[in-house]
Formats: C-alpha cells, sequence, structure tokens
C-alpha cells in the first residue's frame, strides 16, 4: 500500500521481532552483551522490560548470534505445571511428547550430553516467565541446571518477562534459585533522540535512506509511546497509513496525532517513571 508511495521495500514498523531491525540503542545493546556473555560463560540469565520494550526481539537477536553454537528451545507459554513445563522444554529439543516425566528427565539428560559431544550449547529460553506457576515451577528450572559435564553445564537458562518477574523470582524462586542467577538485566524505554535515530534505523533497513519523519513527528511518537518500541512501531506505521492517504511526502507532528486518534484507547499513556 503505503511502501511505494514513501519508497519502501519491507514494511519497517512490522509487529513482528525481526532481529534484522533491532535498533541498537544504549540499553538494548547493552542487553545483548550481557546476553551474550551469559551464554559464552553458561550462565542463568534474566532479562526484564515492560510490554514493548523490545525484549523479544533481543532474544530473537541473541539466537542468531550464537545460531552456530548453540541450540535453542523456546517456551512461550510457561504457565504450565512443572511436568508439562520441562516436557515442552524438552520438546524443543525434539524430544518426542508423551513421556512419564522420569523418561523425559532421562532423555533429555541424554540430548544434552550429545549436543554437548557435538560442540553445541543448548540453551533453553522461557518468555512471559512472570507467568511461570509457583515453587515447583522453579525447582524444576534450577534442576535443569544442575545438569552438567565434569568442568560445565550442560544448558543454559534465559527468562524474559515483564518487571514483576524479579519479584517473581524472590518469593517463587527463592534463594536456591536466585543464587544460580549469573547476568540480570531491565531494558527500558528510548528516549527523544533515540527514538528519533530508532525511526530511522528501521527506515533504513526497509530501503529508504532519506529523512521522514520531521522533528515534530518525532516529538509527538515519543511523547505519545512513552519511547516503548512496540507503541511506536504502532504509531509510526498508523502516520505512514495517514500520511500515504493525504497523499504527503514527509510525516509532521499533525499527521502522528492524526494516527494516533484512532488509537488513543489501545495505546494508553507512557510507563510509570521508576
Amino acid at each position: 500500500m503505503y511502501l511505494e508511495h514513501f519508497g519502501l521495500v519491507r514494511k519497517p514498523f512490522s509487529k513482528t521481532p525481526d532481529p534484522a531491525f533491532l535498533f541498537p540503542s544504549r540499553q538494548h545493546a547493552e542487553a545483548l552483551a550481557r546476553l551474550s556473555h551469559a551464554v559464552e560463560e553458561r550462565e542463568v540469565a534474566v532479562l526484564t522490560g515492560e510490554v514493548g520494550a523490545g525484549k523479544t526481539t533481543l532474544s530473537r537477536a541473541l539466537v542468531d548470534r550464537f545460531a552456530d553454537a548453540c541450540r535453542f528451545s523456546f517456551v512461550v507459554n510457561p504457565a504450565l505445571p512443572p511436568a508439562q513445563l520441562l516436557a515442552a522444554i524438552a520438546e524443543g529439543f525434539g524430544i518426542a511428547p508423551g513421556r512419564r516425566k522420569s523418561d523425559v528427565w532421562s532423555a533429555l539428560g541424554d540430548r544434552l550430553g550429545r549436543l554437548d559431544a557435538e560442540g553445541l550449547f543448548p540453551v533453553v529460553v522461557i518468555d512471559e516467565a512472570q507467568l511461570l506457576a509457583g515453587r515447583a515451577a522453579f525447582d524444576e528450572l534450577r534442576l535443569l541446571t544442575n545438569l552438567a559435564a565434569d568442568d560445565r553445564g550442560l544448558v543454559g537458562l534465559l527468562l524474559v518477562g515483564q518487571p514483576e518477574l524479579r519479584e517473581r523470582i524472590r518469593e517463587r524462586g527463592g534463594e536456591p534459585f536466585a543464587q544460580r542467577i549469573g547476568v540480570a538485566y531491565h531494558v527500558g524505554a528510548l528516549d527523544e533522540a533515540e527514538t528519533g535515530r530508532y525511526l530511522v534505523h528501521r527506515l533504513l533497513v526497509a530501503g529508504r535512506a532519506a529523512p521522514l519523519f520531521d522533528d515534530g513527528a518525532v516529538a509527538a511518537i515519543h511523547r505519545l509511546s512513552g519511547g516503548l518500541p512496540r507503541r511506536v512501531n504502532q504509531l509510526a506505521a498508523s502516520a505512514l497509513l495517514e500520511g500515504f492517504a493525504r497523499d504527503a511526502v514527509g510525516i509532521d507532528a499533525a499527521l502522528v496525532e492524526a494516527a494516533a486518534a484512532d488509537l488513543r484507547a489501545f495505546l494508553g499513556g507512557p510507563p510509570a517513571a521508576r
């Protein structure tokens, strides 16, 4: 629709967490560096952030970075009883479902050992980890991290979730789990200058090098989105549609405000300061 009009070859503000679009803000670059360190050192890692802060995109970028050295098992719905959680992890490593829990542990240990012998490091990524179903689920994950060879762990663990995940770990994981965490990072919102560079970066990846959003548009997008990348994407994509409908050659604050009018009920306000 608007791609040809604005000189784009792909959608710059898609909702999918495509790591090709990851903008290396100070916080996002630091988060990726710390997560990479956790994988290299075989540490348990925790990544938190507000809804829409870019956590899932960061986890996908981590997978891309270690595609040749690791094998990943993703759990996207962790609100499961412990046995089902373990089965979901095992299935991510290619272990067929439908086994008894003791058989799953045995098969999982064998599979992790084979991957280690092949020079590959298995990593479990739990998305929306604040939904983990209580102490028993954290105990299951703690036991998973006990699997080790003589001088190295056989599996890595990354918990990705909203800010309350940290409290959940203290309440439900307890000290035995908390002591396993080697890396923890909270990724926050973009400031106004970063929001402008974020828009430029995504447009460039999508095929447009020329400026499109003026300073007023950037300020409006930052104010209305609170600097959260997912909200920025919503507003920017809607502003492009509004601009296309008006045959505009660029995006200004008036177009952003018009686009935001239809989204206000869903965007809400900026996140509370922390």
